[in-house]
């Protein structure tokens, strides 16, 4: 894919040189004639580098410049000033507000080229670190997902496993009771005959008793008398 490069001159021949040297390397080219045309232009279209002339009517290069790093959008741009100063604090203005390097004029083709192409493959590099982080935080983002998902399911299982324990002991220990119960009541069950019968011949001979002894001691019916 081509990169794209907005040039923003006021004047017109200097504009010519610089889009027949960039057009005829393969580059596509916009143009903007003054710092106003140009933010109204990358409100719009996103180019890979900006060549920005530094002594413009209006917005000069410098404002223009520090406007265009203050917008989140566009401040990533690459901005290279042009300009036929050689003055050292003319060059440390335009870094301190954002520019990454300097094509003096009257333009040497080869240094325009190289200039261009050195941050070019720069800003591309960089979007590929960009693009190579984001793909990196989805990819960790979705395996937190997954991880959360599987330590849910994983919580889940132990819960149901520590249910399902707690009620095969509870089941042991109702089975447990309910066998210690069943004892005595089966032995209780499997001789209340033989005691029917026992508490039977005892009530016989406790009447024989009383027809043979109609008149009982004191005691003894003091006896029956609790007793009933």
């Amino acid at each position: 894919m081509q990169n794209q490069i907005l040039i923003v001159d006021d004047n017109p021949t200097n504009t010519k040189v610089l889009f027949d040297c960039l057009k005829s390397a393969g580059y596509r080219i916009l143009i903007a004639q003054n710092g106003e045309s140009a933010i109204e232009k990358l409100k719009i279209v996103s180019p890979d580098l900006i060549l920005l002339d530094v002594m413009m009517p209006g917005m000069n290069g410098f404002e223009t410049c520090q406007y265009l790093k203050s917008v989140p959008a566009i401040q990533n741009i690459p901005v290279i000033f042009m300009t036929a100063l050689s003055n050292t604090e003319e060059k440390l203005q335009g870094f301190s507000v954002g520019a990454v390097d300097y094509i003096t004029k009257p333009f040497q083709q080869e240094e325009v080229l190289a200039r261009v192409s050195t941050h070019l493959q720069l800003r591309n590099l960089t979007k590929q670190l960009q693009n190579l982080n984001q793909e990196l935080e989805q990819r960790v983002f979705e395996r937190t997902s997954e991880l959360t998902t599987a330590l849910e399911s994983l919580q889940k299982s132990q819960l149901q496993l520590v249910q399902s324990e707690k009620m095969s002991s509870l089941g042991n220990l109702v089975a447990g009771v309910a066998h210690e119960i069943n004892n005595p009541i089966g032995f209780i069950s499997g001789n209340i005959n033989q005691a029917n019968l026992a508490v039977k011949d005892i009530l016989d001979c406790l009447r024989l008793y009383q027809e043979a002894l109609p008149n009982p001691s004191e005691k003894i019916q003091n006896k029956i008398i609790e007793v009933e």
